[in-house]
């Protein structure tokens, strides 16, 4: 079972988490993505993120479903902030439950750099003295 969502709210971990818990399975691996509080020595006030929301959840899905395929996922979680993120603040959570801890790791890793370089979420890095779009990477 998949989640994936996109979210101006708050992410909520420990519910995150629960939505892929799996009896069959005896690894959950998480990445909680948060914002930091710089950038090559600037200071970063915030992240603001922008989505086109109905191709970002098909990508999503898209990337949950190829976890399930290849990594033996029982379960996966995706979700993504967008609006405006603080400086310490998650911006995304990804949470991947398999029967075994290695598939958990490779899915999990797999799952943050595809999202970052596949799906259409376009990251802003607000400085105090200027801002900056952010080129996707893995």
């Amino acid at each position: 079972m998949n989640s994936i969502h996109l979210s101006e709210t708050p992410l909520n971990v420990p519910q995150i988490i629960a939505s892929v818990q799996d009896n069959s399975c005896g690894a959950v691996n998480i990445f909680v993505g948060t914002v930091r509080n710089t950038t090559a020595s600037k200071a970063v006030l915030r992240l603001d993120f922008e989505a086109y929301f109905a191709m970002a959840l098909r990508e999503m899905e898209q990337i949950a479903n190829e976890l399930q395929t290849r990594w033996n996922a029982a379960a996966v979680a995706i979700h993504h902030r967008t609006g405006s993120v603080e400086v310490g603040g998650i911006a995304v959570v990804i949470a991947v439950a398999t029967p075994h801890r290695k598939a958990s790791f490779e899915a999990c890793e797999y799952a943050i750099g595809t999202l970052k370089t596949t799906v259409p979420i376009w990251k802003k890095e607000i400085f105090e003295d200027g801002e900056v779009w952010v080129t996707p990477h893995a």
